[in-house]
């Protein structure tokens, strides 16, 4: 499983648990090892003053007494010195019992048959016991305590140049020609290096940004020229009388198609130079004259495909857009929709801010609906000979304009694509 923690909080995290490991080590071995010699000095006490009491007279006449603490049973005994049930079963040794609600040491020794124990309250020493349990309890929380604080400082000591690094990576500057180098402000340690690395990167991804740019620029300036000499083509053959109705409006489709073509020269060339605020004011336009213009030019090819075009304009008002991207963007996907429906209508609905395409055609399963506006990428009911770009080319423009596009099922079926021109 994936560790999803941010890295100075692993680093945190890791010094708790060492801190927790080895300090919980050191307490246990604290605890264990003060029992076990307290079980030996008791021991070795109690086997020295039961031996003591076992040199003296005879047990017959036994008038001494132990330590007010100790209590002395052995076999035969009378009195407060019987030796009771609980304590002829015990083992020869050290051994420890629980008598009415106290803890005793018990030390015991077996001379010619007969039983002889010595008893000592340990209460005192469980007190001293529960108070180091709390001491050791105690040091060890503010242990942790103190590691978690280490570790948060030592983190930000060692993840600022990581978290440096990284907001001049994302930097947009960094994709400019000129972008200065990461590595020189960093150490020559493991930072250092993969800043090093991310300069060797983002001077590959400079270069090839370059390249695309310089190609799209170069393609859409080249193409301008035979473009120009096809539509005068176009002018010159409609204004010619002896051309027949047929053969006209050939002319008139290759002269749209022309037009058209020059539209989308015009909105790659934008893409590539990234220059979405930089747009002459004389390619702004409305949303309705865009439309109109549009349904002006597709109307003729819905309903020759024997499909019901219903348009809805409204009035937008006075905001205007990218006039090249708009019509890009409306374009694609009447184009979509005219491609994908064979029977039924395409709907185009105008609204305040933004419009809505909709048809009744083959439709996009959902789980293929993100992405369909991948480049290259087309629906499983495809045909055609398309290359899978409109919806790509769609996206892109709507991102760079800070406009949004949302696809979702039409009723009864078929797509329903939705622009909101608003940002």
């Amino acid at each position: 499983m994936e560790f999803k923690q941010s890295l100075s909080r692993r680093i945190v995290i890791a010094f708790v648990l060492m801190t927790a490991l080895v300090g919980g080590t050191f307490a246990i071995g604290i605890v264990e090892t003060v029992h076990l010699v307290e079980e030996r000095l008791i021991s070795s006490e109690l086997g020295g003053d039961l031996d003591r009491l076992l040199k003296m007279e005879s047990i017959d006449e036994w008038r001494h007494r132990p330590e007010p603490s100790q209590l002395f049973h052995f076999s035969g005994g009378r009195g407060d010195f019987a030796l009771s049930e609980d304590l002829q079963n015990l083992p020869p040794g050290f051994s420890e019992l629980f008598r009415d609600n106290h803890s005793y040491y018990a030390y015991v020794h077996l001379v010619d048959g007969r039983r002889y124990v010595l008893m000592e309250d340990q209460s005192e020493f469980e007190e001293r016991e529960q108070l180091l349990f709390a001491v050791v309890l105690v040091g060890f929380l503010l242990s942790l305590g103190l590691s978690g604080l280490l570790g948060w400082l030592l983190a930000r000591k060692v993840i600022e140049p990581v978290v440096r690094l990284s907001g001049q990576v994302g930097h947009p500057d960094q994709l400019l020609e000129r972008a200065p180098q990461l590595a020189p402000d960093y150490a020559e340690d493991e930072v250092g290096r993969l800043a090093a690395s991310f300069d060797i990167t983002l001077g590959l991804l400079r270069r090839a940004l370059m390249r695309e740019r310089l190609f799209t620029s170069d393609v859409s300036h080249e193409l301008r020229t035979p473009l120009m000499v096809v539509a005068s083509s176009c002018e010159l053959l409609l204004e010619s009388p002896e051309l027949s109705a047929r053969s006209r409006t050939q002319v008139q489709r290759i002269a749209r198609a022309c037009e058209e073509m020059r539209e989308l020269v015009q909105t790659f060339l934008l893409l590539a130079r990234s220059t979405a605020d930089g747009v002459a004011a004389e390619s702004q336009a409305g949303l309705r004259e865009i439309a109109d213009g549009l349904v002006e030019q597709w109307r003729p090819l819905i309903e020759s495909k024997g499909l019901v075009f219903d348009y809805q304009p409204a009035d937008g008002g006075q905001q205007t857009y990218n006039g090249p991207l708009l019509r890009s963007v409306l374009g694609n996907l009447l184009r979509n929709a005219w491609h994908y429906t064979e029977q039924g209508r395409i709907e185009l609905r105008l609204g305040g801010s933004g419009f809505v395409v909709e048809d009744t055609g083959v439709g996009i399963p959902a789980a293929e609906r993100e992405a369909m506006f991948q480049p290259f990428v087309r629906g499983g009911a495809a045909r055609g000979e398309g290359l899978g770009l409109g919806l790509s080319l769609v996206q892109r423009i709507c991102e760079s304009q800070g406009w949004s596009v949302e696809l979702a099922d039409a009723v009864p079926r078929g797509c329903r694509f939705e622009v909101n021109l608003a940002k």
